[in-house]
């Protein structure tokens, strides 16, 4: 791509007048949304800030910045972004392995990759990503972030353990050792406020309210902070710090997970704010691009890298939002509770922020989806299920790279059984019985239907080695929807093995484009040149009634099917 073109690229990835047209049509409504939407991210926000390990003020930081820079230049007029619990799962091994420097690097590597990706035009081929993957994912996502909480459930410090699994059950055995319920019920309190106010009245802030209550009760009661766990008395200012120029290679894959984590979350949530709104389509690559510059911008401030929030999105929708002031909003009142009110969301209990994200686990997981995909097919049941475990056992990357590739080997193996090559009868016209009797014996006409390529190519071979007491055998290929290189090949083998056997093989009805693969792989290169490919399937009979009896003229009437 030339500099011109990158140029034009980017200037059509940037804001444009007309983003901000919806901005005039209701802009009480977006400031309202804005708000309710911050009440429901603040506590969120700390959440995801903790459990990444960089702590509240960071989740704070990137819920600000990232809102504000993915609301402008993003391609969703309703999305809202900042810290997640899909993008801590990928984190908390980068934590452990380099540190909070690791992760603002890897959150700038990212940004990077997700401009190129924008700039591509990547964003369009999210929506190959497979139902059975994503719900997958999703619910190992929620089972991972709920192990991530055990520990501050549970008011245990230090646990051990390399996997996420590993650290929960260590702090159970530590817990049932030494048992201390205080943080269990506190976080076990706010998860059921969150739940069951979350039923009784959607349009509640349930989490804000569980938080504040257990914040008061373990202020009103004194409890001690290293029973509870608590947040520092006054957030510190974000630690802003990266890693050698020297340690970026290692940093690379991590980035590389890091941003196509946060793309596919990101299309996906667009496309949840699109299917929740009327006229709304987002712009896939403005998103990427939009994300881009977010996870650029917030590890300078201390930040996390950031993805859009499906939940955040669903409550702006929900909350009546129209333009991107809402989100917009939504980033600019936590930075005024940040500068306000820093103190106060200071002393929120460990354990009360553990019970917003298991609460908001509960909610991630669609149990009928679930069961419907179960219930559809092996194939996507299967896929699922690997998704899940591979999530909850390594990783997500790992376990989104094995749920497509399962489901591509799946998918292949469904169109190669498909696919058919079948022998069909010769249209003889009104010859005589005899004549029937002559080309039944000794001409043989096949026909492909669907695609010929790899997966099922060798399947062909084998069919049509089985041919025999024939001396014609016409090749059917003008249902033949695609071909590839090993189709082909396979196509160039069979030929072969049917004239060393002194069967005569003519072809009919090949489309251009498939033509065109046959000539650059050197496939059936006597049969162009002896004249024994044919238009169409009619020309072929005749010339096949022809190799049967040569004073047989193939264009007269006699030898017309």
């Amino acid at each position: 791509m030339s500099a011109n073109a990158v140029t034009a690229r980017l200037r059509g990835l940037l804001p444009q007048p007309l983003d901000w047209t919806a901005v005039r049509r209701a802009p009480g409504r977006d400031l309202l949304a804005g708000v309710t939407v911050a009440i429901v991210a603040l506590p969120l926000a700390l959440a995801f800030g903790v459990s990444s390990g960089l702590g509240a003020e960071a989740g704070l930081a990137t819920a600000i910045v990232a809102g504000v820079l993915a609301a402008v230049f993003g391609g969703s007029n309703l999305q809202v972004s900042g810290p997640t619990g899909a993008m801590t799962v990928v984190l908390v091994p980068i934590m452990h392995r380099y540190g909070g420097a690791g992760v603002l690097t890897v959150g700038l590597l990212a940004g990077l990759v997700l401009v190129v990706l924008a700039v591509a035009r990547v964003g369009r081929f999210a929506q190959f990503m497979p139902t059975p993957v994503i719900e997958g994912f999703t619910a190992g996502i929620a089972v991972v972030i709920a192990m991530q909480q055990v520990p501050a459930a549970l008011g245990v410090s230090g646990v051990e353990g390399e996997r996420v699994w590993q650290t929960a059950a260590d702090a159970v055995v530590r817990f049932a050792v030494s048992p201390d319920p205080i943080s269990l019920v506190m976080a076990l309190g706010v998860a059921v406020v969150m739940l069951v106010g979350g039923r009784w009245r959607p349009g509640v802030p349930f989490s804000l309210i569980g938080v504040v209550a257990a914040t008061a009760v373990a202020e009103l009661a004194r409890l001690d902070v290293a029973r509870i766990g608590a947040l520092p008395a006054t957030l510190p200012a974000p630690s802003v710090a990266f890693v050698d120029v020297s340690a970026l290679a290692g940093l690379l894959p991590s980035a590389l997970a890091v941003a196509a984590l946060a793309a596919l979350e990101s299309l996906l949530c667009a496309s949840v704010a699109d299917s929740m709104s009327v006229n709304e389509r987002h712009d896939p690559d403005r998103e990427l691009f939009g994300q881009g510059l977010a996870n650029l911008a917030a590890p300078l401030f201390g930040g996390v890298p950031a993805t859009a929030a499906i939940a955040r999105t669903a409550v702006n929708v929900r909350a009546g939002a129209r333009s991107r002031l809402a989100a917009v909003t939504h980033a600019v009142v936590l930075a005024v509770i940040v500068l306000a009110a820093s103190g106060l969301v200071g002393r929120i209990p460990l354990a009360a922020l553990a019970g917003v994200l298991l609460a908001t686990t509960v909610r991630m997981v669609e149990v009928g989806s679930l069961r419907a995909i179960a219930r559809s097919t092996r194939s996507d049941a299967l896929v699922m299920a690997l998704t899940f475990l591979v999530t909850v056992a390594l990783d997500l990357v790992t376990a989104v790279a094995v749920g497509i590739g399962v489901a591509i080997v799946l998918a292949l193996r469904a169109v190669a059984r498909a696919v058919k090559v079948e022998q069909v009868p010769l249209e003889t016209g009104d010859h005589s019985e005899e004549e029937h009797a002559l080309l039944a014996e000794h001409i043989v006409a096949y026909r492909f239907d669907g695609p010929l390529f790899f997966a099922a190519a060798h399947r062909f071979l084998l069919e049509l080695s089985e041919v025999a007491d024939v001396r014609v055998v016409i090749l059917r290929m003008s249902r033949v929807t695609t071909i590839d290189a090993t189709g082909a090949q396979v196509l160039g083998d069979a030929i072969t093995r049917l004239e060393k056997r002194g069967i005569t093989v003519v072809l009919s009805g090949i489309k251009p484009g498939h033509d065109q693969v046959l000539a650059a792989l050197g496939v059936a290169e006597h049969l162009r040149r002896d004249d024994l490919i044919f238009p169409d399937t009619p020309s072929a009979i005749r010339y096949a009634r022809h190799v049967l009896d040569p004073n047989l003229d193939p264009n007269s009437a006699a030898a017309t099917a």
